[in-house]
């Protein structure tokens, strides 16, 4: 990849002290990365082993904009092992049994297992590991689909001037609500149609210049040096040409990636945009009561055997704390971690209720910060997650939150969780920190192309475009997302409250924000070169989390 200039990287001054230190960790002597614009850009792809650990490189001795995690563990932890800290990942299931997460798991101490009683009183029986608010539930709807199920009987083919006054808010949800459904089912069913006429046309392409050459893994240069004796030939390899030059690896990697695309398509139109699936029936609860809390179980890998559906929140936790330094898999973010697996999030949209009582769970079984790699614009009870992120501000816990993956500005589009709306800036709570996604590459394609950003709504970027993890069945796979750059940022505050155990929820939150890197460099936005923004501007912060100048700071704010 070239990787484009930018302008000028700075990080404004930080003061150092080597007083006494009050906190677990030794003084930190070591001087912040600052005034990095003179510093050799990296111009060549990045090695497989770069890829696999881009997010914890550091700026100036690698050339890659990573959290300089490796720096800080060698120059400032070093064999200091702090505090344990408990980060509970509410997402879809972890697989507890995964050789780089078995070692890292919470298990709750005043809990006896498998007597089928609450031995310890909190609410949920035989609670180990965790709490699965989703029992055997997996495929879920979107949620403004559910709203539109939900209204339809009510107001389809009402006009808007036959409606009550009562009912107009309600009247309102229903037709946005509707229109989302209608968009987002017609455009996954036009790229499933569209992706399988391409894999058709693939495939007899494919099948005719294999047998000609005899083999299947054919090159691009074996393709332009193959003759094409008819028109029909020479179409197949115009078209097989075309593929090759755009898409990474052979033919069939191509159709392999085909076929993956057209089942996520295809999967959403089963569950997503279902109009006939009750997902929630299974766990036999009412949504619409946040009272009514006994239901779900213990399991939180989730009742499918392979595993799959927890994928997700398998990488989130590996992200934040696989085991470091064990001769295998990755190292995570931070050291002496536990993790709470807390499953709360389908293959779908979340519910409000199980949102709100999985953070009330988190913060009354001892986790000090709280992953939230997940998030959707409607909601129906925002309400109950408002008062539980308040609950656990009043508890000293910090909620990291995923930004989103619609390349959206947040100031001008409501998502759920967060913080604060487009409409009122003020912060509901200080506990919140909101993480966008960062690229591998500097410059105007610094920021992922997928991520949200906002300048009142997004705190601060992180790593999240090709980040290697941990995935169930002892696997490791890349995934991207806000729900990546998230858990990068939980390390980063794991490590922080461990260290410096003093520090409150919104001192750690203000120093990753006030510790990062800041660029005045131009990016593209969503994807699309027209849309184009100082990186400065896109957060609150206006800065890419550093865990190394996050340490020194959150040193000299703990004496």
């Amino acid at each position: 990849m070239k990787i484009p200039t930018f302008r000028p990287l700075l990080i404004a001054g930080l003061a150092i002290t080597v007083a006494g230190c009050s906190s677990s960790a030794p003084a930190v002597v070591s001087t912040p990365i600052e005034n990095i614009d003179t510093m050799p850009l990296k111009v060549t792809d990045l090695t497989e082993t770069e890829l696999k650990g881009w997010g914890g490189a550091d700026l100036v001795s690698d050339t890659i904009p990573g959290m300089s995690v490796q720096k800080a563990y060698s120059e400032i932890i070093k064999n200091t092992k702090g505090k344990k800290v408990i980060v509970a990942v509410i997402d879809s299931g972890v697989d507890i049994e995964h050789e780089d997460l078995d070692g890292v798991i919470w298990t709750n101490e005043d809990e006896v297992p498998g007597n089928n009683k609450d031995d310890d009183n909190n609410g949920y029986v035989d609670d180990i590991h965790g709490w699965n608010f989703l029992g055997d539930a997996v495929k879920e709807n979107m949620e403004y689909v559910r709203i539109y199920k939900k209204l339809k009987p009510k107001y389809n083919g009402i006009p808007a001037s036959a409606v009550k006054p009562e009912n107009k808010e309600e009247f309102d949800l229903y037709m946005s609500a509707k229109a989302e459904y209608e968009k987002e089912y017609n455009e996954a069913l036009g790229l499933k149609n569209q992706y399988e006429g391409i894999l058709q046309q693939l495939k007899m392409a494919h099948d005719a210049v294999s047998t000609k050459l005899g083999k299947e893994d054919y090159t691009l240069e074996e393709l332009q040096a193959m003759k094409a004796e008819t028109e029909e030939m020479k179409q197949y390899k115009g078209f097989l040409f075309q593929v090759m030059s755009n898409v990474e690896g052979n033919i069939p990697d191509a159709i392999a990636q085909l076929n993956e695309a057209i089942d996520y398509f295809s999967g959403r139109l089963d569950s997503h945009f279902n109009l006939e699936l009750d997902g929630r029936a299974i766990v036999g609860d009412d949504v619409n009561d946040i009272n009514d809390t006994n239901y779900g179980n213990n399991d939180v890998t989730g009742p499918t055997p392979d595993k799959e559906d927890i994928k997700h929140g398998t990488h989130v936790a590996g992200i934040i704390a696989a085991e470091r330094n064990n001769n295998r898999g990755i190292n995570g973010v931070a050291h002496n971690v536990e993790i709470m697996p807390i499953r709360a999030v389908p293959d779908g949209d979340e519910y409000d209720k199980d949102i709100a009582l999985a953070i009330r769970y988190a913060v009354d079984n001892g986790a000090s910060i709280i992953n939230t790699s997940f998030g959707k614009y409607f909601s129906t009870h925002p309400e109950w997650v408002i008062d539980a992120i308040q609950y656990a501000e009043k508890n000293d816990v910090l909620v990291v939150n995923a930004a989103g993956n619609e390349g959206l500005d947040l100031d001008q589009k409501r998502v759920y969780p967060n913080d604060q709306t487009p409409e009122d800036p003020k912060e509901i709570a200080n506990n919140v920190l909101t993480v966008g996604a960062l690229n591998y590459t500097y410059g105007s394609n610094m920021i992922a192309s997928f991520s949200n950003y906002g300048a009142s709504n997004v705190d601060v970027f992180a790593p999240g475009t090709q980040i290697w993890s941990t995935t169930p069945n002892n696997e490791y796979e890349f995934m991207q997302g806000t729900s990546m750059a998230a858990p990068a940022v939980t390390g980063v505050a794991a490590v922080i409250r461990s260290l410096y155990p003093k520090l409150s929820a919104r001192q750690v939150k203000k120093v990753i924000m006030d510790g990062g890197l800041s660029s005045s460099a131009t990016v593209v936005l969503g994807g699309d070169p027209s849309n184009t923004k100082n990186f400065g501007q896109l957060s609150t912060s206006g800065k890419m989390a550093n865990m190394y100048n996050a340490l020194i700071l959150a040193d000299k704010l703990s004496r």
